[in-house]
C-alpha cells in the first residue's frame, strides 16, 4: 500500500468529490485581486463555479461591460491559476 501525504490525499479526495468546484471558487476568490486587479476585485460581489462556467456578479454596469470584453483573458488567467483547464465559459451578472 502506497503512503500519501495529507496534501496528496486531499487532492485525490477533491478530484473525486463534488466539493471540488466550491473549493476552486474559494481559491479564485482569494487570488481574484491578483488576477484581475484591485478595482475589479473591489466591485466584484460574488464568484461561483458551476460545471465549467465561472459566474461573476457585480452591480457596476461599466465593470460588467469590461468583464464581458475580457472573457477570454479571464478564462486563461483562472485556468492558469488553478493549474487545470476547468473554466470554458464566463457569465457576468
Amino acid at each position: 500500500m502506497a503512503e500519501l501525504s495529507i496534501g496528496e490525499a486531499l487532492q485525490l479526495f477533491l478530484k473525486k468529490s463534488k466539493l471540488k468546484a466550491g473549493v476552486q471558487a474559494v481559491q479564485i476568490e482569494t487570488i481574484w485581486e491578483t488576477l484581475m486587479g484591485k478595482t475589479v476585485a473591489k466591485y466584484t460581489d460574488k464568484i461561483q463555479i458551476v460545471g465549467s462556467t465561472l459566474f461573476i456578479n457585480t452591480n457596476v454596469a461599466p465593470l460588467k461591460n469590461e468583464l464581458l470584453y475580457q472573457k477570454d483573458t479571464i478564462i486563461q488567467r483562472v485556468n492558469e491559476a488553478l493549474g487545470e483547464k476547468i473554466i470554458k465559459e464566463v457569465v457576468v451578472r
